[in-house]
C-alpha cells in the first residue's frame, strides 16, 4: 500500500471534522425540531384545536425529524475515513444511502402502521375529555347521537347520515351554551381484519337506496386496506325521512 501525502492526509482529517461537526448540527436540528413541535402543542389548551394540531401535523412531523437523524447518522457514519479512492468512496456511498433508504422505509412503515394505534388512543381521550364551560366554569355535557340532532341543522344531520363528518355536542345545562365540535368520519383507518394493522379505509360510497318517508335508506361503503390489499363491503341504515322532519320540527319548537 502507497503511502498516503501529506495532502491527502489532510484532505482526510478535514473531511472527518467536517463530517463530524455536520452530523451533530444535524442531530440538534432534530432535537429542535421536536421540542418546538412539543412547545406547540403544549400551547394549545382546547382539546378539539389540539385533536386536529395532533392529527394533521405529529406524524409528517415525526418523519421530518426521522429524515434529519438519518442523514446525520449517515454523515457520523463516514467520519472514520482513513484513506480516499475512486473505489472506497464509492463503496461508502453506496452502503451509506443503501442504509439510509432501508431505516427510513422501517420508519416510515413504523409510523404509517404502527403509530396511529397509538395517536388513535391519544385523540380519542382528547375527544371525549369533559370540556368546560367558558361562561359558567363548570363541566359540560356530551349530548348522544339522540339528543344532539336538537343543534345540528338540516346540512349537518345529513352529513352525519351518510357518515362523512360526525359532530360533537357539548351543552352547558346551567348557562344554556354550547359547542359543536366536527370530526371526519373518515379521518381515520380502521384495523384490518386480514392482517390486524390500522390500514383499512374507505374508498367509496355508495346509496343504494335513498330514504323516504316510510322506508329507511342504504349505504354500502367500500373498503380497503392499503397494507395487504383486502377488501369488504359494509351496508348501514340512513335515517327515514320523516325521522330527519321530526328532528328539524323539535330544533323549530
Amino acid at each position: 500500500m502507497e503511502p498516503i501525502s501529506p495532502a491527502t492526509q489532510q484532505m482526510i482529517l478535514s473531511w472527518n471534522k467536517n463530517a463530524t461537526i455536520i452530523s451533530f448540527v444535524l442531530f440538534g436540528v432534530a432535537v429542535l425540531m421536536l421540542i418546538v413541535y412539543v412547545l406547540r402543542l403544549s400551547g394549545i389548551k382546547d382539546y378539539k384545536a389540539k385533536y386536529d394540531f395532533i392529527n394533521k401535523s405529529e406524524i409528517n412531523n415525526l418523519w421530518y425529524v426521522a429524515i434529519v437523524i438519518i442523514t446525520g447518522a449517515a454523515f457520523y457514519a463516514n467520519t472514520f475515513v482513513e484513506e480516499i479512492s475512486t473505489l472506497v468512496v464509492f463503496v461508502r456511498l453506496f452502503v451509506t444511502i443503501m442504509m439510509g433508504i432501508i431505516t427510513g422505509v422501517i420508519i416510515q412503515n413504523l409510523l404509517k402502521f404502527y403509530y396511529p394505534f397509538y395517536i388513535e388512543k391519544r385523540l380519542k381521550k382528547l375527544r371525549y375529555r369533559p370540556r368546560i364551560s367558558p361562561k359558567s366554569g363548570k363541566l359540560m355535557k356530551l349530548l348522544s347521537e339522540e339528543e344532539e340532532d336538537v343543534y345540528l341543522d338540516e346540512g349537518m344531520q345529513a352529513e352525519e347520515d351518510i357518515f362523512s363528518v360526525d359532530y360533537d355536542v357539548w351543552v352547558d345545562e346551567e348557562s344554556g351554551y354550547t359547542k359543536i365540535e366536527k370530526y371526519s368520519g373518515h379521518l381515520h383507518a380502521l384495523q384490518c381484519p386480514e392482517c390486524n394493522y390500522q390500514t383499512f379505509k374507505v374508498k367509496k360510497e355508495e346509496i343504494i337506496k335513498s330514504p323516504s318517508d316510510n322506508e329507511e335508506g342504504e349505504l354500502l361503503k367500500y373498503l380497503d386496506c392499503s397494507y395487504c390489499g383486502h377488501k369488504a363491503k359494509k351496508s348501514f341504515k340512513i335515517a327515514k325521512l320523516k325521522e330527519n322532519d321530526s328532528s328539524k320540527a323539535a330544533a323549530s319548537a
